[in-house]
């Protein structure tokens, strides 16, 4: 930080919004030598940041929108880390009341893709560029590295790319950033990075859950395993952090944490996104539905604390080789995740198609390698399906993935029935299965939905004999019309 007898230095960047998301990555700026503008409607906390962070590199403190656009050199370049909604669009309203054409406002908070949508094109008529940008990896991701996900006009990442790639987590030097496509199409993809990590964590407290409840195992033992399976193909940042936290002893108590934590999960909305938009788009989902359907069910306490006396009716009995039904859990939890990833996937593919972003499946796993919350050793395998054939209907196809469901189909299947036989909820590994099962059928029920449909309603049906739509006439002859 500059004092009042030397000349201030121009900012290469600016950041405005310092709770711990906004201070860190403004840290993560200035570690990796920029010199940063700081702004915050609370001026206590950029003292704050000041005060605890100056060694961190060159920062300049401004007050006002006026000082604090006025600090950056052109085209200027500033980061919003506010809460998303009503704050985001003021804040984008006043600065770019302050900014000149050719400056660039990027939004790197959890903005609905919609919204970014809505204001790129109305920052565009006014000559400005607005990028919205996904960034994953939490406070710790913020300081030393996240994963980046900036959409936007192509134009601006030139002057705006290397900062992010500079301050981006990197995985075999390759940085965990790239220009995803134009205005929604990053925080689109950061929205479904948000679902697969739903369901990537509702998999995961289903595996708990049965070594717990169907193996008796406690939480250190539970621990155990994880740390364990973190070793091989599930190695993954939430495999890794889930045998921390049951390794916790609460120091109240004595117990582990785990067990006094309340068991209802919250939710910021991104989840419940990522479905929304999923059913726009006509894409099952089926892994983070569940996943976010079982959070709401979690918190429904005085539904559950009244439900406690129904009935379970017979239940089976429990395994008698813990050691092999551990082992079905785990290959289980894979092939539950492959097909989470593979929705994901698709989502992101049918919302490329539906408003023309060209997003490149293969870039979203090489930059979902490092920094984010879902990084895991298998994205690399991701990378390399999507490599090998950018056009691949599933991932599922892929000969990696098929062969490892292939390895763990029966394990999968032991699961889900002792599941159901011991009363023990399992929607995410049930609904993974249910959908693999739907993928792989050579005929669905859909064919009695569409004859139901056609006889209330006349909505007509395909056959499989010959081309076109047809009707049959239920109400008079039920003889067959073309449509």
């Amino acid at each position: 930080m500059t004092d009042e007898h030397t000349e201030t230095p121009l900012a290469q960047i600016g950041v405005t919004g310092l709770a711990v998301m906004g201070s860190n990555i403004a840290r993560n700026f200035a570690r990796h030598g920029y010199t940063v503008a700081l702004h915050n409607r609370s001026i206590a906390k950029t003292d704050a940041l000041l005060a605890e962070h100056s060694s961190d590199g060159t920062f300049v403190r401004t007050e006002t929108i006026d000082e604090f656009v006025g600090a950056l050199e052109k085209p200027r370049r500033v980061l919003i880390m506010v809460k998303a909604g009503d704050a985001t669009d003021a804040v984008i309203d006043e600065l770019a009341d302050a900014m000149e054409p050719g400056d660039i406002i990027i939004d790197g908070g959890n903005a609905l893709y919609t919204d970014t949508i809505r204001r790129e094109a109305a920052l565009r008529e006014r000559g400005l560029h607005f990028v919205g940008a996904g960034i994953s990896g939490g406070e710790e991701g913020a300081l030393n590295g996240p994963s980046i996900m900036p959409g936007g006009p192509a134009e601006s990442y030139t002057a705006l790319g290397p900062l992010l790639e500079a301050v981006s987590a990197k995985v075999d030097g390759t940085p965990c950033c790239t220009h995803v496509g134009p205005d929604g199409a990053g925080h689109f993809v950061k929205m479904v990075h948000n679902g697969i990590e739903y369901a990537d964590m509702q998999l995961i407290g289903e595996a708990y859950h049965l070594l717990r409840d169907a193996l008796g195992y406690g939480a250190a033992e539970i621990a155990d395993v994880f740390a364990d399976w973190n070793t091989g193909t599930l190695e993954s940042y939430l495999i890794e952090i889930t045998a921390e936290v049951l390794r916790q002893t609460d120091a109240t108590t004595g117990q582990p944490l785990v067990d006094v934590i309340v068991d209802a999960a919250e939710q910021k909305g991104t989840g419940r996104w990522t479905v929304k938009a999923a059913l726009d788009l006509g894409i099952p989902v089926t892994g983070i539905a569940e996943a976010v359907f079982a959070r709401a069910l979690s918190g429904s306490r005085t539904q559950r604390a009244a439900a406690r006396d129904l009935t379970s009716g017979a239940l089976g009995t429990t395994p008698t080789d813990a050691a092999q039904f551990t082992e079905d859990i785990r290959a289980a939890l894979y092939a539950s995740k492959i097909v989470a990833y593979a929705q994901g996937f698709d989502q992101i593919a049918a919302g490329s198609s539906e408003y023309g972003w060209n997003i490149d499946r293969a870039a979203m796993a090489t930059i979902w390698r490092g920094g984010c919350i879902i990084r895991a050793q298998f994205l690399n395998r991701i990378k390399e399906a999507y490599d090998a054939d950018p056009e691949l209907p599933s991932l599922i196809l892929a000969p990696y993935f098929r062969d490892a469901i292939e390895a763990g189909i029966d394990s999968w299947r032991r699961v889900v029935v002792t599941a159901t036989t011991l009363g023990i909820p399992i929607p995410a590994f049930g609904s993974s299965l249910s959908y693999y099962d739907g993928l792989r059928a050579e005929r669905l029920p859909a064919a009695l939905t569409q004859g139901q449909r056609d006889y209330f309603g006349a909505h007509t049906y395909e056959r499989t004999d010959k081309p076109g739509k047809f009707h049959t006439l239920w109400s008079g002859d039920h003889s067959e019309v073309q449509a």
